[in-house]
C-alpha cells in the first residue's frame, strides 16, 4: 500500500472541449479521464486525440492522475488512439468494453509496441455480460492492468435492465467485478451517476459504492467531485480509531488478548486499520 494512489473521484472530460480541459486543472479531483470516445463526435476525434495527448504532456495538472480513454477495439480510431496515447505516456489508458483476457493481452502488446512507458497502465472498462462473467480472467491477464472501471450504463443496457435507486438489477455484476479486482489485487472504480442535479441520489450511490468496497467513482460533472472525495475518504473518526487500534495492538503484543474500545483486536483488524491510515495519508499528500 506504500504506493497507493487515491481514486476517489475519476472525472470524464471531453477532450474536444478546450474549456473542459482547462477547468480540470482547477478541480480537486483525484483523476481525470480525457475522453476520446462517447463524449466526442466522430469528426472531432482526431483533434480531440491531439488535445488529450497535449494535456497529458503539459505538466499543468499537478498531482492529478491523468488517463486517456481511447475508442473501442475494432473502431476506426482505436489503433491511432492507442499509438498516440502510448506515446503521450499518461498514468493510464482507459479502454471501453474489454471482454476477455486475450483482449487485455493484445492491448498491452499494442501499448508496448507503441512505446508506452512503464508507468502507463491499462485501465479496462467492464461493461458487458461477457466481461462480468470473465472478470477474474480479465483482471489477472496482465501485470500492466491496474484498474477495472465499471461501465454501468452499458451494463444496464446490455442486461435489458433498468436504472433504479439502490441498483438492485446490477448488484450481482458489481459484486462479481469487485471480487475479481480484489482477487487480482488491483483497483476498481464504480460507474457514473447520470442525474447531475440529483445530489441526494448521487451521494447515496457513493455511500453504497464505498460500503461495497469500491476505491472511488467515475463522474460526469465537476459538481460531483467533492461529494465523491468525501464519500470515499476515511472519516476523521475512522482515522482516529485506526490509530488507536494500532497503538493498542502494539502496546498489547505478548500479553494475550488485545482489546480496543471493548472489542477484541486481531491481525485482520490491524491490517484494515493500516489500510485506512495509508489511504488517509495518501489523500493528505494529494490535497497538499
Amino acid at each position: 500500500m506504500s504506493d497507493f494512489t487515491p481514486l476517489r473521484s475519476v472525472l470524464y472530460m471531453p477532450s474536444s472541449n478546450a474549456k473542459a480541459l482547462e477547468k480540470a486543472k482547477t478541480l480537486p479531483v483525484d483523476a481525470v479521464i480525457f475522453d476520446l470516445e462517447d463524449a466526442v463526435a466522430p469528426d472531432a476525434k482526431p483533434a480531440a486525440r491531439d488535445a488529450a495527448c497535449a494535456a497529458v504532456g503539459s505538466g499543468e495538472y499537478g498531482r492529478r492522475t491523468l488517463t486517456i480513454r481511447v475508442n473501442g477495439i475494432g473502431t476506426e480510431w482505436h489503433d491511432a488512439d492507442i499509438a498516440a496515447a502510448s506515446a503521450a505516456g499518461p498514468a493510464g489508458i482507459v479502454v471501453p468494453k474489454v471482454g476477455s483476457a486475450d483482449e487485455v493481452k493484445a492491448l498491452v502488446a499494442a501499448m508496448e509496441e507503441a512505446g508506452a512507458p512503464e508507468h502507463t497502465k491499462l485501465w479496462a472498462m467492464v461493461e458487458t455480460p461477457v466481461a462480468i462473467l470473465d472478470a477474474l480472467a480479465i483482471a489477472r491477464a496482465s501485470e500492466r492492468l491496474s484498474v477495472l472501471v465499471m461501465g454501468t450504463n452499458d451494463l444496464v443496457k446490455e442486461l435489458y435492465a433498468e436504472h433504479v435507486p439502490g441498483r438492485a438489477p446490477i448488484l450481482p455484476s458489481l459484486h462479481t467485478a469487485l471480487l475479481a479486482a480484489r482477487a487480482a489485487r488491483i483497483a476498481i472504480v464504480d460507474g457514473v451517476y447520470n442525474d447531475v442535479k440529483d445530489t441526494e441520489g448521487f451521494l447515496a450511490e457513493c455511500e453504497q459504492g464505498r460500503q461495497m468496497g469500491f476505491d472511488g467513482k467515475t463522474l460526469i460533472h465537476p459538481g460531483q467531485v467533492e461529494g465523491a472525495n468525501a464519500a470515499f475518504a476515511p472519516s476523521e473518526k475512522a482515522v482516529e480509531d485506526a490509530r488507536g487500534l494500532i497503538q493498542a495492538w502494539e502496546d498489547g503484543q505478548g500479553s494475550g488478548v488485545v482489546t480496543y474500545n471493548g472489542r477484541m483486536v486481531e491481525n485482520l483488524h490491524v491490517e484494515s486499520a493500516r489500510r485506512t491510515l495509508t489511504i488517509a495519508e495518501a489523500i493528505r499528500a494529494l490535497d497538499s
